[in-house]
């Protein structure tokens, strides 16, 4: 049995899965859900499609892929988690990726933004190159996506964590969890 909380505490745990709060009220406002599932479809649906100006709320909350993120806020340690990759004491691949994002943030005006979890920092930079030749509206719509697809993996940490007889957790379906909620 799932025990998804409701009004304040859910719109709070959906800002932090995603800090736009047209569609945390949005969401929240369907509660109670019957289940997971059912919280999840409907957060995909409230994110499809997120509005530039949504897009650009959202990103103040993200820190650059590679950087630390600063806090001990709950999206911080989505954060944390997510860009956790196994080659990060690479120094070159780091400072190609610290490069890659000063030449993205001077293209497009925003810091890079990719779904983290579950890529290596090689894939991530290759990602970053290829969408530096985007055109601004594609790659508007990439990010939109990216911040739908992070929300709703952070969304299905937190539906782990509220059910009462919690599945097996493994790295692969947990590897957005932040340190401390493992």
């Amino acid at each position: 049995m799932t025990t998804i909380p409701v009004g304040d505490e859910l719109r709070t745990a959906l800002l932090a899965c995603l800090a736009v709060p047209r569609w945390a009220d949005a969401v929240a406002g369907q509660a109670p859900f019957a289940s997971a599932a059912d919280l999840i479809e409907a957060a995909r649906a409230a994110a499809t499609p997120l509005p530039r100006s949504e897009i650009d709320e959202a990103m103040a909350e993200h820190p650059r892929i590679g950087e630390k993120p600063a806090g001990d806020s709950q999206a911080a340690g989505f954060s944390r988690a997510e860009q956790a990759s196994v080659d990060s004491d690479d120094a070159e691949l780091a400072a190609a990726v610290a490069d890659g994002n000063r030449v993205y943030e001077a293209r497009f005006d925003r810091v890079f933004l990719i779904r983290a979890a579950g890529r290596s920092r090689r894939e991530i930079l290759a990602e970053l190159r290829r969408r530096l030749t985007l055109d601004d509206d594609t790659e508007a719509a990439i990010v939109g996506s990216e911040l739908r697809d992070i929300a709703l993996l952070r969304l299905g940490v937190l539906a782990r964590q509220w059910q009462d007889d919690p599945v097996q957790k493994t790295e692969a379906t947990d590897s957005a969890a932040p340190r401390d909620a493992r």
